[in-house]
């Protein structure tokens, strides 16, 4: 029967599984969960029909819940259903949003970072998902977008109310496009006629919340397993980790299955010892950061067997997500992945984002090569992709390919010394200098005629150089490549 609370017209029927009250707040609502029985049920009319019964959800610690309320562009709207989905690579949460008119959005949540999409109008057909190749660009209503994931995916539970609802685990294909302008592009293979869901990044803070979980509900609590290789103790503390490492013999374990069953491990034989220790805490650019994970990783350019490597730091805020510091030879930064993919000229040799131009600085074949601590992504050494570097002033922008997904990463230098200071290991600044801080420091210690001389042997060596060979490579400092495989919260 249908009910008026205040300007809210709502459904109520009974469950047909255990006679239970289930509500329907949205008109466009057709199926829910019984929040008893967990029985699925589609509305018919004023009744409801049994369809099956709903696998138990996967406790995210999300701070997000049922019938939280906030604004997006002055604009209330309630969570009235929730999604949950994995791919190969792990799993990630999609919120069902009523909206004012009966119209309902999709808050898309994946490892702490947000995106708030509404239903879209491709203005065509939907290309078959298998000709939307990762890094290929196609238009919709006019607008360019780039391909960056692709991946199979199903449904593995759901709460609530919602819009409609996929087979329970029946894979399909989940394709997301990204424009230059920050917009995300989802389209769901999910039903006979795909659905469109275009969005943005959003902050949880922008959204003027209210209803959400208590903060001792959503406290990290730990996760216990042995090791599979050495049986020594092994706690989880991230509820989005797909991978982690042992502490005692090193081995990289796969997480992304859950812990419940055997699980996946592989052995490293030649820790690194980072700089920054694992679990500390640490003030960047204005909020409190912890390192949970940390990888260092090869790379060498096309045709050249000359490698370089780097350190990258998995750094963790609620409230913000994920972000990586990045400790290259030419000095450190900080980025996060991008909500949108910049335009690339055909050459690579730029790269356009929000309106910004990026000169490309490197390009190059990238290897994990060891691994500590937790990953919101399947984490694998020896794990392979292709790099593009670029820059504006202290800007930074970086691409990174694998088979799968295209990932796109911004941020900006860091000074070494801001870094130390934020970690506090003040007392060992010197080891954190790079080869950026280089001319400053040693020239703050030389005479005058010290430094003429310098210069005057490099010119020489540079023409020494130049006459032995002809080749344009050169030197060159790794960039980094931040980070591993992150949409930044979108579908996947």
């Amino acid at each position: 029967m249908a009910e008026e609370t205040g300007n809210q017209r709502y459904y109520r029927a009974p469950c047909p599984g255990c006679g239970a009250p289930v509500e329907f707040r949205s008109a466009q609502s057709t199926h829910a969960v019984c929040p008893y029985c967990q029985s699925t049920v589609v509305r018919q009319g004023d009744t409801l029909a049994r369809t099956g019964k709903m696998a138990e959800l996967f406790d995210d610690f999300s701070p997000l819940q049922l019938f939280a309320a906030g604004r997006i562009q002055d604009k209330p709207f309630t969570l009235i259903g929730r999604l949950q989905y994995t791919y190969p690579g792990g799993r990630w949460t999609e919120w069902i949003a009523a909206l004012d008119g009966d119209r309902t959005a999709i808050l898309s949540e994946d490892n702490g970072a947000y995106v708030f999409a509404l239903p879209f109008d491709l203005q065509r057909a939907a290309p078959p998902w298998n000709e939307l190749r990762v890094g290929a660009t196609t238009a919709f209503a006019g607008q360019s977008y780039t391909v960056t994931s692709n991946e199979q995916v199903a449904l593995t539970s759901a709460q609530g109310e919602l819009p409609h609802l996929p087979e329970l685990g029946r894979p399909f294909a989940m394709v997301e496009l990204r424009s230059d302008k920050g917009l995300v592009l989802s389209i769901d293979y999910g039903t006979a006629t795909p659905s469109a869901y275009l969005g943005r990044s959003v902050q949880l803070e922008d959204l003027q919340l209210t209803g959400l979980r208590e903060e001792s509900a959503k406290d990290e609590k730990g996760r216990s397993f042995n090791c599979p290789n050495c049986g020594s103790p092994v706690t989880v503390n991230l509820a989005d980790s797909k991978s982690i490492t042992c502490g005692s013999c090193s081995s990289i374990i796969d997480l992304s299955q859950g812990i419940g069953g055997e699980l996946r491990h592989a052995t490293q034989d030649e820790p690194v010892r980072p700089l920054i220790a694992l679990g500390s805490m640490g003030q960047l650019q204005g909020a409190q950061w912890q390192v949970v994970g940390f990888q260092h990783r090869m790379g060498s350019e096309p045709g050249d067997d000359e490698q370089f490597g780097w350190d990258e730091y998995l750094l963790y805020n609620k409230k913000r997500g994920f972000s990586f510091l990045v400790d290259a030879e030419d000095g450190w930064s900080m980025v996060k992945p991008t909500t949108g993919a910049p335009v690339m000229a055909e050459n690579g040799s730029t790269a356009t984002y929000l309106s910004k131009r990026y000169q490309q600085q490197y390009a190059y074949n990238a290897e994990t090569t060891y691994v500590a601590g937790e990953f919101y992504w399947q984490v694998e050494r020896g794990q392979k992709t292709f790099n593009r570097d670029f820059a504006n002033g202290g800007a930074l922008l970086s691409m990174e390919r694998s088979a799968n997904e295209l990932t796109w990463s911004s941020g900006s230098k860091i000074d070494s010394g801001a870094v130390a200071t934020a970690f506090k290991l003040d007392t060992k600044k010197d080891m954190f200098k790079r080869a950026d801080a280089l001319p400053v420091s040693a020239a703050s210690g030389l005479g005058c005629g010290t430094i003429i001389l310098i210069i005057v042997v490099i010119i020489i060596m540079l023409i020494i150089l130049s006459t032995c060979s002809s080749s344009s490579g050169g030197y060159r400092s790794s960039g980094g490549s931040y980070g591993g495989y992150s949409s930044g919260g979108g579908h996947k």
